[in-house]
């Protein structure tokens, strides 16, 4: 009998190869998590729950949850509204358009935070037209939900879009000639389609602006109890060197992400079943 031969790979082998990825992940990510939660791990747990619930704290917590939630609410609507027009409609401008999505991919966070200021401070272009009316921007909690938006827009937009390009427009056509009007339409067959990858494109808009710091601390103001997100109060902690408090912070908004990531990696894996399906 020939002898088999072993197909010649241009990679290593899986143990060489599976011994690099554990390493490194561990030297880029696992071993700095892990400094800190040690960190933390060095103070009482009175200690740690006073530094994590004080009320200043708890404000950066409401403010920063909240405005990741308001933004990722506002991208999953009008998200879905960009990422339809791109799929299924011909203009001018099209290509354009689509690369506008991305700039806040590209667009470095304190740019964005001193452009968003100056369009909606008081004197801006579009602050000046809202201040007759008694709503202000800048400097208050609905600037960081309005910078949220905007960084979080991409996720919704690119994550949506490759569903709908694949999906047929003649199940449409087809609930159009039983009757059914375009609300129902997309109602029951585009929404059940495109629901998982939004629900995706939400959880990661909403993950991306927990830890958002460049962009909102230009338009938020910064203030204590009313305008300060988590990743700023860290921040002044460790100006102040209270390092303890700072890497306490610190563990709570990184359970939330692990908890996000688990979130996420769930629905993904959700989306690909019902899409082999």
């Amino acid at each position: 009998m020939p002898l088999l031969r072993r197909k010649h790979r241009v990679l290593p082998g899986f143990g060489l190869s599976l011994g690099y990825t554990l390493f490194y992940l561990s030297l880029i990510v696992l071993i700095p998590l892990s400094a800190t939660v040690f960190k933390a791990a060095g103070m009482t747990w009175p200690q740690f729950w006073s530094a994590v619930t004080s009320p200043r704290v708890l404000a950066s917590y409401r403010l920063s949850f909240g405005a990741a939630l308001g933004g990722a609410l506002v991208n999953a609507v009008f998200g879905l509204l960009v990422a339809w027009v791109l799929v299924r409609y011909r203009f001018f401008g099209k290509r354009l358009v689509d690369a506008l999505v991305d700039l806040p991919f590209a667009l470095p966070t304190a740019v964005a935070g001193i452009a968003l200021t100056a369009v909606y401070s008081r004197n801006g272009w579009i602050g000046r037209l809202l201040e007759p009316h008694g709503i202000k921007v800048a400097f208050t909690p609905l600037g960081v939900i309005v910078a949220l938006t905007f960084i979080g827009l991409p996720f919704v937009v690119r994550t949506v879009q490759p569903v709908l390009e694949d999906l047929d427009a003649e199940f449409e056509q087809a609930a159009a000639s039983l009757g059914a009007n375009r609300w129902q339409t997309f109602l029951h067959v585009v929404f059940p389609e495109i629901w998982p990858a939004l629900l995706t494109g939400f959880s990661l808009a909403f993950a991306r602006g927990l830890g958002e710091y460049g962009s909102v601390v230009f338009i938020s103001g910064n203030m204590p109890m009313r305008t300060e997100i988590t990743p700023l109060l860290i921040i002044t902690k460790l100006e102040q060197y209270d390092y303890r408090g700072a890497t306490a912070i610190a563990v709570v908004m990184l359970s939330a992400s692990l908890a996000l990531l688990f979130i996420i990696n769930t629905l993904q894996r959700w989306t690909a079943s019902r899409s082999a399906a």
